[in-house]
């Protein structure tokens, strides 16, 4: 016979000892804990050909050392030999005993689910969908009744069941910023090639290996065993700062000083979650509510949930484009300033125009938006930092299962409407392959803060001033929608197969304090402007280099003349069409010459083509690319009169539909196509990113263009 230890678990008063009597005739071993004079009462019977010894370990409200009693069950979790847990709740009383369901989760051991006085939850009008149930944490959920002993076979069957199987990953998941840390420490224990060391302990419940998820979780816990543990091993040097910076950053989310309190909130966030999507009950309740009740009454109404949502994104966008504006003013001439200092003291031409044209102009053309992405990200702040957001992510969950995506997509896809890299981070949120790779591969048709500088000027150039904004909303939201769509081709196509169910957190309500706001705003905007100080740098330089290179030498000296002896507005004209002319005799204009039959059937000419082109490297380069394809110079930002009237002299409606409809839907730029990669999981994904999206941008901008005509 095989011989199964179970560990049985519950809080105090849900019939564990009832249940046990339930089973059967069973031989019982009483004695007392090592150390403490508390009852140790073990059972033990035959069943299906397997000896099964369970432990009735006392019962605790959660894994702490406040209580003897919640000592020793924790100490014998922890540290003691046993082959599963089998946690005892009430089905009366979800919410409060869950708490203790949800740690037990974080123990990463095989385990089952009593739902006991299913019959009384019965009387009660409390409907438990225990199969969801199941589905959702990743371990058996069945209904018993220690009192008339339903369910009891069906869930000795299932001990036998789960005791015989490999162990299934539990769905425990948290926030995005707890996620965040954990993948962290999770990714310097695998690149440091940590050896296990707890599968080395004598004697304890770690002789197998235990997960790095499972160390990261418990380091961020601050739970002293492996604090122990760890700190006499050569890698604590580099893992302490990692998980120092991981708790300040934890704690400054979540307005906490205490970790034991954040991770209360968070396991019943979890919980909260787990009995939205599985309980329903009829039973009468008090007509008292909750503020969060009344909040959540208006905030995620069944009918109007989504226009308040839309009316929220509505708003932030418009003062994102009217307040945003604001400083691009001062900004532009400081950068002007800057670029006229510096060149003065250059007096190389080339090495002038390089470090003034190319590198200033195109750094500052990035500059210029800061206002504008600093607004876009405390609005995503605010929303996600009270709660409202998660909230929002439970109300679209029916909405979005139809598109084949779940609840908890919502996140990494409102998140890309700030930028691309932090929202590829943020789909770590979902534990399944499918579900995530399905997410990442649409989160680019949210449109990045970068692209908001291009519709800027388009929008300047082609729509009344007085309508900017709704243009703006249209199409952000346009994308939004487009992306959905697209996520219901690959989910019948690329990435077919059953999606697995989440638990949607529904967070308490809180006012995020100002600290907490601007060290959000404050990590984004600097990965914003380091972006600006590498890549776009790059990019710039690159663009500057391809564009005045190779010397015309003849040309310019024949137009030398004729400038020299032009006088007013006939001075600059010339010299804008030697520049021309140089540009289109230049590398760059030889590409864009190159590539510009593909683009004609959209209407565009070489130059839109270029621009196009240097937008895989940074969307924000377009602006400046395009100022210098129109003789304007680098330095041009989304505002400029001039180049606002030279695109609506030069290019047709229908183009610039074209235009914008590619910009919204071709993939990210570089830097958000690495981290692509690498959250996917190689190259080979960004290489079909790559496809995907160019095929999705071209047809339909022919289909934009032609339907504008």
């Amino acid at each position: 016979m095989k011989n199964i230890k179970i560990a049985l678990v519950g809080q105090p008063n849900v019939g564990k000892s009832m249940l046990l009597n339930a089973m059967g005739k069973a031989r019982e071993h009483v004695g007392n804990f090592t150390g403490v004079t508390i009852e140790k009462k073990t059972i033990e019977f035959e069943y299906q050909e397997h000896t099964i010894s369970m432990v009735d370990l006392p019962g605790t409200y959660m894994l702490a050392d406040y209580s003897l009693e919640e000592k020793v069950t924790s100490d014998f979790l922890k540290h003691e030999p046993y082959d599963m847990i089998l946690n005892i709740v009430d089905s009366t009383n979800l919410e409060r005993n869950l708490q203790l369901t949800s740690e037990l989760l974080n123990m990463d051991k095989k385990m089952v689910i009593a739902l006991n006085m299913s019959d009384e939850a019965t009387k009660e009008h409390i409907d438990i969908n225990s199969n969801y149930m199941s589905e959702l944490l990743g371990v058996d959920a069945i209904k018993v009744s220690a009192l008339t002993k339903d369910g009891i076979e069906q869930l000795l069957s299932n001990i036998i069941k789960t005791h015989n199987q490999p162990k299934k990953q539990t769905k425990l998941v948290f926030s995005e910023a707890i996620e965040e840390e954990i993948a962290n420490i999770v990714q310097f224990l695998d690149k440091n090639k940590f050896q296990n060391i707890l599968e080395k302990r004598q004697c304890d419940n770690f002789n197998r290996s235990v997960s790095y998820r499972k160390i990261a979780i418990d380091l961020i816990s601050e739970q002293k065993y492996i604090y122990k543990k760890l700190h006499d091993e050569p890698i604590w040097i580099g893992l302490q700062p990692i998980v120092i910076e991981a708790i300040n950053h934890i704690k400054l989310h979540h307005g906490e000083d205490a970790m034991i309190d954040i991770m209360a909130d968070e396991f019943m966030a979890y919980n909260q979650g787990i009995i939205n999507e599985t309980v329903k009950t009829t039973r009468e309740i008090s007509t008292q509510t909750s503020l969060t009740q009344k909040i959540d009454n208006i905030l995620i109404h069944p009918i109007f949930g989504i226009p308040i949502f839309l009316f929220f994104m509505w708003s932030l966008f418009q003062l994102t484009f009217e307040i945003g504006s604001i400083p691009m003013d001062y900004i532009d001439k400081f950068f002007g300033a800057v670029g006229d200092t510096i060149g003065g003291l250059i007096a190389y031409d080339d090495l002038r125009s390089l470090v003034v044209d190319g590198l200033i102009a195109g750094v500052g053309a990035v500059v210029m938006f800061v206002p504008n992405i600093m607004i876009l990200f405390v609005g995503i702040a605010l929303l996600e930092g009270t709660g409202y957001m998660s909230r929002v992510a439970y109300l679209l969950d029916g909405f979005f299962h139809k598109f084949g995506l779940h609840g908890q997509s919502f996140i990494p896809l409102v998140t890309g409407f700030g930028c691309s890299i932090p929202a590829y981070m943020s789909a770590r949120i979902l534990k399944n392959d499918t579900d995530r790779l399905l997410t990442m591969f649409i989160i680019g048709f949210m449109s990045c803060g970068a692209r908001l500088p291009v519709y800027v000027l388009f929008v300047g150039a082609f729509f009344a001033p007085h309508n900017a904004g709704n243009i703006l909303f249209a199409i952000y939201m346009g994308g939004a929608l487009l992306g959905l769509v697209l996520a219901k081709v690959l989910k019948m196509t690329a990435f077919k197969g059953e999606s697995e169910p989440f638990v949607m957190e529904m967070p308490k309500y809180r006012m995020p304090s100002v600290v907490l706001i601007w060290h959000t705003v404050k990590s984004k905007t600097m990965m914003y402007l380091k972006k600006a100080g590498t890549f776009i740098a790059a990019a710039s330089m690159l663009v500057w280099f391809a564009s005045n290179y190779p010397k015309n030498i003849e040309l310019s000296n024949s137009y030398e003349s004729k400038i020299q002896t032009a006088i007013g507005d006939e001075k600059t004209d010339l010299s804008n069409e030697l520049n021309e002319k140089l540009l289109e005799q230049s590398y760059l204009g030889q590409a864009g010459k190159f590539i510009e039959p593909v683009f004609t059937p959209l209407g565009m000419d070489w130059k839109m083509a270029v621009a196009l082109q240097t937008g895989l490297a940074a969307k924000e380069v377009v602006v400046s690319t395009l100022g210098v394809l129109y003789s304007l110079g680098g330095d041009v930002d989304e505002e400029n009169n001039s180049l606002i009237e030279r695109l609506s002299s030069n290019i047709s409606f229908a183009s610039a539909v074209a235009f914008i409809i590619i910009i919204m839907t071709y993939l990210p730029c570089l830097a958000a196509t690495i981290v692509f990669a690498r959250e996917a999981g190689g190259w080979r994904y960004a290489g079909y990113l790559f496809v995907f999206t160019t095929i999705v941008a071209y047809i339909l901008a022919f289909v934009g263009y032609n339907l504008a005509l």
